[in-house]
């Protein structure tokens, strides 16, 4: 998996603006299927973050809880332990079902995602852009972020998963920056 990440990370992570960066993935599975994994919350807490369903009325929660990220018991690192648990409110902005979601992100502090999915061959295109970053470490962290989760939602979409969610952000983490500097 960790050479999955690796190569993926360096073709498909990139700045796309002084305050964006853009992910795309191939998913297997048809569009109807993911527009599930980002809306509703059973299935969003597998790969990203729990909290509430998303729909068309304005508002839903994502709640921090990594640990149903891995198929095997891990502990969360140090520095990311001050987010378990934590709750967000979101608001959607645009609600396009099954091809587009945008939505606040970390309640609005942290910019705005966008999730735009395309059919191709009865799979997914996922493009995924992170827009408004303020931070300057943003770029790396939300990127390195964004490449784990999406690489457990495609496993959760082949009918598996990753055994150490924290493993592979740390193997995301260094890839990400490669590509982000070159």
């Amino acid at each position: 998996m960790a050479d999955v990440v690796t190569r993926e990370s360096r073709a498909l992570v990139e700045r796309v603006a002084k305050d964006a960066i853009r992910l795309e993935r191939v998913l297997d599975a048809p569009p109807e299927i993911v527009w599930s994994y980002l809306t509703q919350a059973d299935l969003r807490e597998q790969w990203f973050m729990g909290g509430t369903d998303v729909g068309p009325s304005g508002e839903f929660d994502l709640l921090v809880d990594h640990d149903k990220l891995s198929l095997d018991v891990v502990a969360y690192p140090d520095s990311y332990e001050c987010f378990k648990g934590r709750l967000f409110h979101e608001k959607v902005l645009r609600f396009e079902p099954p091809r587009l979601l945008e939505t606040t992100f970390q309640g609005g502090q942290n910019g705005i995602v966008t999730y735009e999915l395309f059919e191709e061959r009865g799979k997914t295109r996922l493009v995924l852009t992170h827009s408004e970053i303020v931070s300057p470490s943003g770029f790396q962290d939300f990127a390195s972020g964004w490449n784990s989760h999406l690489a457990v939602l495609a496993e959760r979409l082949a009918g598996s998963g990753v055994k150490d969610f924290w493993a592979l952000h740390a193997t995301s983490r260094e890839a990400v920056k490669k590509a982000l500097e070159g």
